[in-house]
């Protein structure tokens, strides 16, 4: 059974730590950015759904960003003028967010090694010049809530999440959003009682997974310094991660453009539609028809995914579950 200990006792005072008052100055950076990136479509990974209490976009244009680093809590705001990322970070983990801040918006992708061979992908590639693939160098913040999304709706997954997060974390440094909150730390995650995954609709099978993760969060960081295809090793080493999940993480700690997600209930379905007219397609057609774009594989799918083109619904959507009612 998941979780056998009482809510973390630290929680209570992190929540109320952060009170109106005095807002320490944050750290600063500006950074030249890649000629027409989008930081929508960079970013966008990073959202767990629309409520996601650790990521917010703004209406005045900002991105705001609440993670857990190796130094400690931090917040990031972004915003982008003229090809120009000016930057903001708060809490102990400011100087962190910002030291890797190009890799976070694409720096050190490459996206001129993409080469259309299909008429949809040169469209979309054309029409969505800005897209770069981010690169994070934080596995816990990738790893748990792929975990979640495991064999569920994605909204059941967000709102796990987003429950989790908000109960277990605590309020993101400096001036954030209302509502933005850090994930718990491998500790916080590792005391969480059994019956509250199950208010958060959790399966004990993903909770366990998340606990087995927590126990070797340390081993779990250090794969952002292999190559993506023994990060992906590193990771499948724990029971309950497997090749879908592995791939979710290091396309964001990583920005790797030639890992494509396998064992995904939708994506083989909407390849095989856009590239071949094949709504049945299954993984291994996919990767067929991903192997012209080997080494960019990743990229190909997101611009797939990013063109709407979709085979027209058969089936009733899945009902999703209610584990909290059972």
């Amino acid at each position: 059974m998941a979780g056998r200990f009482p809510q973390n006792p630290t929680a209570p005072a992190r929540a109320t730590a952060r009170v109106t008052g005095h807002v320490p100055a944050p750290r600063t950076r500006s950074l030249p950015l890649r000629p027409g990136t989008d930081l929508a479509l960079t970013l966008g990974p990073l959202r767990r759904g629309p409520a996601d209490p650790t990521y917010r976009a703004a209406r005045d244009g900002s991105f705001w960003r609440a993670s857990r680093t190796p130094e400690g809590p931090g917040t990031l705001r972004v915003t982008a003028r003229n090809d120009v990322a000016e930057a903001r970070a708060w809490g102990e983990g400011a100087a962190w967010l910002l030291d890797r801040l190009p890799a976070l918006l694409g720096a050190e992708d490459d996206p001129a090694a993409f080469a259309p061979r299909h008429k949809l992908l040169a469209a979309v590639h054309r029409r969505r010049p800005g897209l770069r693939l981010l690169r994070t160098g934080l596995v816990l913040e990738s790893l748990i809530p792929s975990v979640l999304e495991q064999k569920v709706t994605t909204d059941e997954a967000y709102r796990a999440w987003r429950l989790l997060v908000r109960k277990y974390g605590e309020p993101a440094p400096g001036p954030a959003p209302d509502g933005m909150h850090v994930m718990p730390d491998a500790r916080a995650w590792s005391l969480i009682p059994s019956w509250e995954w199950h208010r958060a609709g959790v399966d004990d099978k993903r909770a366990a997974t998340i606990l087995r993760v927590c126990r070797v969060a340390r081993r779990m960081e250090e794969a952002v310094d292999m190559e993506p295809a023994g990060a992906r090793r590193r990771l499948e080493l724990i029971p309950g991660v497997g090749p879908w999940t592995s791939a979710e993480v290091v396309q964001r700690t990583h920005g790797a453009p030639d890992e494509v997600t396998t064992g995904d209930y939708h994506l083989p379905g909407i390849v095989g539609w856009a590239l071949a007219g094949d709504r049945t397609a299954d993984d291994a057609a996919m990767l067929d028809l991903l192997a012209p774009y080997e080494g960019q594989r990743h990229r190909a799918a997101r611009l797939i995914l990013l063109s709407g083109r979709i085979p027209p619904r058969r089936a009733p959507r899945m009902t999703p579950g209610n584990i909290a009612a059972l």
